[in-house]
């Protein structure tokens, strides 16, 4: 080769390294900032919880991006990916009510219909003429956190309920009982078992790939343990009564990112998921702490994050609360931030969601955390993430 020709080829090579630089570093830039800041974000929590295994991934305008650190498992030290499988705990609930609202677009029930007309083959009242709405948003006057231990099947609890008297009627209490009844309601006005419907029907309208409620035998090595916050000791979540319409979702990172973006309108699905989307996202009362929607927790962005802590305290959860319907009830906001908890016995989870930002974060830990926790370090998170545009 002459040297005239080495020079060119030399020039040649340095335009090429320069052009890919002036086009990938930024996004190399923006995806190692994102690791920084989620570590800073998040380094304490796990510090001290001792948390085995975290995932973080967020999405901005349709693009994803993960931070993962710790084990899956500690026994064969399998380190957490965006696909491990974590426990949802309660987060399950966005699934059970996302379903309703698409059977109520698909006419099968209303969602104003009352719960005793499905649950009564005769003329009877249940909590005061509670409807699915009322289920699908705690507004039951007072049904406990868990289903009562006396009761081993979802007949046994229907007839409990028969007999139950609200003892503050009017108020929102939080509640598996409620959740549990409404997936088990809709599934059956579907035709279906709740884990058919789920499995059959909502998760491939919604895109997801890699959600259950049974994990199957080749996604197994995926699955995590959670770990017991007392004994530290391997755990995953127990079968009980209407388990799987309140709790008993398994999802990753990426999947979930997926449903963030369905819940941000980001990605293109069927006009009954679009409407049920928006349906679980209508506020429906007013709180003293925020707005709530079908399931989700609304609070005005920019947000007080004591306030936001407070609202998910063990007082706001346990205890009945002062809720006041809103009439008609209120579109999906832009400038809000919704979220939801949820845990199991080794699971915390946390997701949030800012549509005026266009952005989604979920959190996957195998530790039940406390809950505010998660929203300090979360929100810490998000406004770093805010303080620069993409």
């Amino acid at each position: 080769m002459t040297h005239h020709k080495k020079l060119i080829a030399i020039m040649v090579a340095a335009f090429t390294m320069a052009t890919f630089m002036a086009t990938a570093s930024p996004a190399f830039a923006i995806e190692d900032t994102f690791q920084l800041q989620a570590r800073a974000a998040y380094a304490k929590v796990i510090g001290d919880y001792n948390i085995p295994g975290l995932v973080v991934g967020i999405t901005r305008n349709g693009e994803h991006s993960f931070y993962t650190t710790g084990l899956a498992s500690r026994a064969d030290h399998r380190p957490v990916t965006a696909d491990t499988l974590f426990e949802l705990g309660s987060v399950s609930k966005v699934f059970s009510v996302t379903l309703a609202a698409l059977a109520e677009q698909r006419g099968q029930l209303s969602l104003d219909d009352k719960v005793a007309h499905f649950l009564c083959a005769d003329a009877c009242s249940i909590g005061n003429d509670m409807t699915l709405m009322d289920l699908a948003t705690h507004h039951s006057g007072g049904l406990p956190l868990q289903v009562p231990d006396h009761i081993t099947s979802t007949s046994e609890l229907v007839t409990w309920l028969k007999d139950w008297t609200p003892p503050q009627p009017g108020s929102r209490s939080y509640s598996n009982i409620s959740m549990g009844l409404l997936g088990s309601i809709t599934a059956e006005a579907m035709g279906m078992s709740y884990r058919q419907a789920i499995q059959t029907v909502l998760l491939p309208e919604l895109g997801l790939t890699n959600t259950w409620i049974d994990v199957p035998a080749n996604r197994l090595t995926t699955y995590a343990f959670g770990y017991d916050r007392k004994t530290d000791q391997p755990i995953r979540v127990m079968p009980g009564v209407l388990a799987a319409e309140a709790y008993g979702i398994k999802s990753s990172a990426r999947d979930m990112l997926r449903l963030l973006d369905v819940e941000l309108g980001l990605v293109k699905v069927s006009p009954h998921i679009r409407a049920s989307i928006r349906r679980t996202q209508e506020g429906q009362f007013d709180t003293a702490r925020f707005t709530q929607d079908m399931v989700w927790e609304q609070y005005p962005w920019p947000a007080d994050p004591d306030t936001m802590k407070q609202a998910n305290s063990n007082d706001f959860i346990l205890n009945p609360q002062r809720a006041d319907r809103i009439v008609p009830a209120l579109p999906p906001q832009k400038d809000v931030i919704l979220n939801k908890t949820g845990s199991t016995n080794g699971f915390g989870s946390y997701v949030a969601v800012l549509p005026g930002e266009n952005l989604g974060i979920v959190v996957l830990a195998n530790r039940n955390y406390p809950n505010q926790a998660r929203i300090g370090a979360t929100y810490s998170l998000i406004r770093m993430l805010l303080s620069r545009k993409p």
